[in-house]
């Protein structure tokens, strides 16, 4: 019986398909959804600043990327009222995949919902690094959402 999905989401095509499949799965099991979304650790950001002085600050960098952070989890909020549910929400910092296994082992799902990534390494044609790592590593069942038509 599924009674707690942990949704990894972020903004992609792939990431908002999955945020929908996730909210009606709940909807159909009566389950509960912890969306998370994870924010890199900024060392991007960090090395453009020092490569490009002068150009917009780390901090309002940081800034900018949180604000797009929070409008996705108020989307997946949204999705989740649509159908009856109202969803809790976290941005995590760090690397995605260490960070959502660390929120498996906090949140302790029945289910994680992620989407498929088309960010891919070379001679790895499904899914991306992050949602193989995610799949290598949890220890709960995984589904993985590719990127859909909204009905």
């Amino acid at each position: 019986m599924i009674t707690r999905i942990l949704l990894a989401v972020d903004d992609s095509p792939a990431g908002l398909s999955a945020a929908r499949t996730a909210m009606d799965l709940a909807a159909v099991c009566g389950a509960d959804v912890r969306a998370v979304t994870v924010l890199l650790d900024g060392a991007l950001e960090s090395a453009l600043a020092e490569i490009r002085p002068g150009r917009e600050s780390v901090s309002a960098l940081h800034a900018r990327r949180g604000g797009g952070q929070t409008a996705l989890l108020r989307h997946v909020v949204d999705l989740g009222r649509a159908v009856g549910l109202v969803p809790e929400t976290a941005a995590l910092l760090g690397e995605p995949a260490p960070a959502i296994l660390d929120e498996v082992r906090t949140y302790a799902p029945d289910v994680i919902v992620i989407g498929r990534s088309d960010r891919r390494s070379p001679g790895q044609p499904y899914v991306g690094s992050e949602v193989r790592h995610v799949l290598e590593f949890a220890e709960v069942p995984v589904l993985v959402v590719p990127q859909t038509t909204p009905a």
